[in-house]
């Protein structure tokens, strides 16, 4: 099989979405996702001007050459905007490989080494009782673990939780337009660790006491801390038993780990900002974290996804990739297909796409009784409605910036 032809779609069907589809000259299409939030068009120009005159009339099957002739034969290796570039060529070549094995891509990887993957979704509330009707909501709908994020006292909107002042929900989305004829600009949030961490405990002895002890329970901090204070809040949260505390401090800074782990035993999650297996290799091999976060969009596709899976499993380390809807329907599908087959799985984070952006990707994915799934059809199990993506064009969106109350710039 020759690669034909490959095509970047830029679509905006609830939020924005850049996606990579080869053609072969048998007729066969992959699809790959290639979407960094609020950084998509550095991306398509990347696939546009970079890879996609170096793909026609390469052979598709070969995979593992074409990853490595992308990633070492461009010689500035790594960063956000290259990893999502190559992840989506590497996807779509994999969705074309199962598509002509006849199979779901996950039989490629080794098969079903589960019936489905454990998916955890996001409750919030501005306080404790709108949190607490949000935690009850997500168990209607289904789910058996939750994220839990809240309002803090004192300050306005932030991360992570369903309604600014303004009343608008924005855990669906972060990134926000600016409206029509506004220059398109990040929106400013305000932040006090010191407030956040007197008042965290507080609320996950509430959603305890309501829910009791069995439910698993994640939180985010969002690189928002030092490391002490870090090692301060896994240490307060260890009687209400986390699944895990994720991204307690910037990744950047491994050895701060270290300082995280010598002070408490609350399960640790890194990753969603990494976009290589050497982001993590003290992490792993010095055992200081317990989850790895990354997204298949974001860390250069699933040939070293599963790499750095299996590297975490031989460290006692289990997935927990990268699952907010500005994954598209693609790169999540990519995830399951991993999920299913791996050994060392973890979790699965999940928030529901718009229906509009369903519209636009035709998913065979499936979520019944807490479990994703990605379907019996054959590569990914996702097609693109390119009519019904060419009516989204697309429009410019920022993630917020943060700030202290002082007003110097902080980690969002």
């Amino acid at each position: 099989m020759r690669i034909l032809s490959a095509e970047v779609i830029v679509t905006s069907p609830g939020r924005n979405f850049v996606t990579l589809k080869i053609t072969t000259d048998d007729g066969l299409t992959g699809l790959g996702d290639a979407t960094l939030n609020g950084r998509e068009l550095s991306v398509a120009s990347y696939l546009s001007d970079h890879l996609v005159p170096l793909l026609v009339g390469r052979d598709a099957a070969r995979i593992e050459d074409t990853w490595q002739y992308l990633y070492r034969g461009g010689y500035w290796r790594r960063g956000p905007v290259t990893m999502a570039a190559i992840s989506a060529v590497d996807t779509a070549l994999w969705d074309i490989k199962a598509k002509a094995a006849g199979m779901p891509l996950y039989q490629l990887l080794g098969g079903q080494s589960r019936t489905g993957a454990l998916a955890y979704g996001h409750a919030s509330g501005r306080d404790v009782p709108e949190l607490l009707d949000s935690v009850r909501a997500h168990l209607e709908a289904g789910f058996r673990a939750v994220r839990v994020q809240t309002g803090v006292p004192g300050l306005g909107p932030v991360y992570g939780v369903a309604a600014s002042t303004a009343g608008t929900r924005y855990d669906y989305e972060p990134a926000r337009r600016s409206g029509a004829g506004a220059p398109p600009a990040p929106a400013e949030e305000t932040w006090d660790t010191r407030a956040y961490l007197r008042h965290v405990p507080s609320v996950f002895e509430a959603v305890r006491g309501e829910f009791g002890p069995e439910l698993p329970l994640l939180h985010d901090g969002h690189h928002r801390m030092t490391p002490v204070q870090a090692a301060r809040l896994g240490r307060d949260l260890e009687p209400y038993d986390l699944f895990w505390l994720e991204d307690a401090t910037p990744g950047e800074d491994q050895a701060a780990l270290r300082l995280i782990r010598s002070h408490t035993t609350t399960p640790l999650a890194i990753g969603e900002v990494f976009n290589s297996v050497h982001d993590y290799t003290t992490l792993l091999t010095e055992r200081l974290i317990d989850y790895v976060r990354s997204a298949v969009t974001h860390t250069g596709g699933i040939t070293p996804m599963r790499r750095l899976l299996d590297l975490a499993g031989l460290y006692g380390a289990k997935s927990g990739m990268h699952g907010p809807t500005d994954i598209s329907p693609v790169g999540m599908a990519a995830a399951l297909h991993l999920d299913l087959a791996v050994h060392n799985f973890g979790i699965q984070e999940y928030m529901r796409h718009d229906p509009l952006t369903l519209e636009v990707f035709r998913t065979s994915a499936t979520f019944q009784d807490g479990l994703l799934h990605p379907g019996e059809n054959p590569g990914l199990g996702v097609e693109i409605d390119e009519e019904a993506a060419a009516r989204f064009p697309y429009e410019a969106a920022y993630l917020p910036v943060n700030r202290l109350v002082d007003g110097t710039v902080h980690d969002w």
